[in-house]
């Protein structure tokens, strides 16, 4: 579902050579409300990198986080010339918000709907689409990293072997024969999860 604005003409041909730019939103609160931040990721029209954007916002909703990196996306492309701009947010209040399809009631989200609905309407054209989280993974990665930096978190770090495994893992070449495609060893083990080269024996 999307829907387009065009200064008036939806069908508008004006500037017909400048190209979509794509914003993945998101926006999120550890609490609703809570801790909360939002994440953009911008797209070009082939699919590369323009920009990320993310911030913290303090406690505040979902809803409201949501509705910042929509703000966000908007404010970037009227800074930076771009005036077509397709935006992907995994938030059905805001898509259909945006779309007209439900009211705004909420005196929170008031405001931002306005700001957000006159920014739109200094653009060429805009689309705003609903989507699945899974298919939002990169602006969901950056408002979560808004989020722990808040928080004073850092991201996790990549997974250590565990104390118990690092003791079992073998010093030097461990000896075995293979049947059927199953590697038997002939002395030693190897603790779960590690990953093992297998060479032939050619003494």
């Amino acid at each position: 579902m999307f829907s387009e604005q065009g200064n008036g003409n939806l069908f508008s041909t004006e500037n017909s050579a400048e190209q979509w730019v794509t914003a993945f939103c998101d926006g999120g609160s550890r609490g609703n409300p809570g801790p909360a931040g939002y994440g953009v990721f911008i797209e070009g029209p082939n699919g590369e990198k323009l920009a990320e954007l993310s911030d913290y916002l303090g406690k505040t909703t979902n809803n409201v986080a949501e509705y910042s990196a929509l703000l966000a996306a908007l404010e970037w492309a009227l800074q930076s010339g771009h005036r077509r701009m397709r935006v992907v947010a995994d938030s059905e209040l805001l898509v259909k918000q945006i779309q007209g399809r439900y009211k705004v009631n909420s005196p929170d989200l008031r405001p931002l709907y306005e700001e957000a609905k006159r920014r739109i309407a200094r653009l060429a054209m805009f689309r705003v689409e609903h989507v699945l989280r899974g298919k939002n993974q990169k602006a969901d990665r950056l408002a979560n990293l808004a989020m722990d930096r808040g928080m004073g978190r850092k991201s996790a770090p990549a997974k250590e072997p565990s104390e118990s495994a690092a003791r079992r893992a073998p010093q030097g070449p461990l000896k075995g024969y293979v049947k059927n495609g199953v590697v038997h060893l002939l002395e030693g083990e190897l603790p779960d999860g590690m990953f093992v080269k297998v060479t032939p024996d050619r003494q």
